[in-house]
């Protein structure tokens, strides 16, 4: 959503959307990710959908890199955050639920006017994670950080958001 809002109101592509929403859109700024159209064809609903945890390649220098280095470097965390010793080396594995994607082809229009692809799949072809340029704490994910937070072990993403309001 947050994608489709910064299409009509920055890009001023106003009839963006998703394809889930409206699939004759003009602007498809998320659409059915390719191997899943297979199962909508056939109406195959029940799990078949992108579930599970997936690796996320955090962009350095990004406030999600910025959350997962400060808050992130946790014993047995749910995130599952590879390490390099105390470091972060730049990959959390984070849980999914959704057959929607961004679509690519926007992908320069959108980093162009400043909206950061802050996390991706590791081969770079599905944005996992978005901030806005100069905003406090902008950042949107595909995954679902509320999946994995706990009381005694809250998301880094959590952590980072409530900091950031404090301030």
């Amino acid at each position: 959503m947050a994608t489709i809002e910064y299409a009509r109101n920055v890009l001023h592509l106003k009839d963006a959307n998703t394809t889930e929403a409206n699939p004759k859109t003009k602007f498809p700024v998320i659409h059915v990710m390719p191997e899943q159209q297979k199962y909508l064809d056939k109406h195959q609903y029940g799990g078949t959908i992108r579930l599970g945890a997936w690796p996320c390649e955090i962009k350095k220098g990004t406030k999600l890199f910025e959350s997962y280095k400060k808050h992130g470097l946790v014993d047995n965390a749910p995130w599952y955050l590879d390490r390099e010793g105390k470091s972060v080396k730049a990959v959390v594995y984070e849980r999914h639920r959704h057959r929607y994607e961004f679509n690519n082809k926007f992908k320069d229009k959108f980093e162009n006017a400043g909206f950061i692809i802050s996390g991706t799949s590791p081969d770079g072809k599905l944005v996992e994670a978005i901030e806005l340029k100069d905003h406090p704490f902008f950042v949107g994910t595909q995954f679902h950080p509320e999946y994995i937070s706990r009381p005694l072990t809250p998301h880094p993403i959590f952590v980072s958001f409530l900091e950031s309001m404090i301030k």
